[in-house]
């Protein structure tokens, strides 16, 4: 178990965020230069998402990469004001945001992701379907899933629509298809 990060007394960057390392953070995110700490995911998230990485990584083309639980530097704030990094369960980027991540360090950008996926969890419903959308749309995000593995499971695909942040598609179940950002095909009921 990680131990709880000490308060620092100061808000901060998202440089320093990822340079606390993960030894130091744990399962945090950033909001507004404020370590937020989220609870061990339950294990039916936890096989929810193995799952639906495995549906998304044997479908993705050479050249996207299909990330779980990864930092994403949401870009909302230049580099020396308190920041925003959120850890979705899922990020598609283009292999070049991994080789950039591996040659200069940092994180993973949110003008790299194609999609973001977040599993809803008890504690997390209106954070996923209020918060973190407004904060995804504000960041130029492309598209984002909400996925719900409460009976029956379902997925919201909600894409960029200009200036008016999120458009969402009502709640799909069963098997849902897209075009973007790759031709997909999801089996929903084999996420739990």
């Amino acid at each position: 178990m990680t131990a709880i990060p000490q308060p620092l007394g100061r808000l901060l960057t998202v440089r320093e965020y990822a340079g606390l390392g993960e030894d130091e953070h744990g399962r945090c995110e950033l909001v507004e230069g404020n370590l937020l700490m989220a609870p061990s995911p339950t294990p039916d998230h936890m096989i929810a998402l193995g799952r639906l990485y495995r549906q998304l990584a044997q479908q993705a083309p050479d050249g996207l990469e299909v990330i779980p639980d990864v930092d994403i530097d949401l870009e909302l704030v230049a580099p020396d004001q308190p920041g925003f990094s959120r850890r979705p369960d899922l990020v598609v980027v283009e292999r070049a945001a991994v080789q950039r991540v591996r040659a200069e360090g940092g994180l993973l950008r949110a003008s790299e992701a194609l999609l973001i996926v977040e599993i809803v969890s008890p504690g997390s419903r209106r954070t996923d379907n209020v918060v973190k959308r407004g904060e995804y749309a504000d960041a130029g995000i492309p598209r984002y899933w909400i996925v719900d593995i409460e009976k029956p499971v379902s997925l919201v695909a909600c894409h960029r629509a200009d200036d008016f942040g999120y458009v969402g598609d009502s709640a799909a179940t069963g098997v849902f298809t897209a075009g973007e950002p790759f031709t997909i095909h999801l089996d929903l009921d084999r996420l739990r």
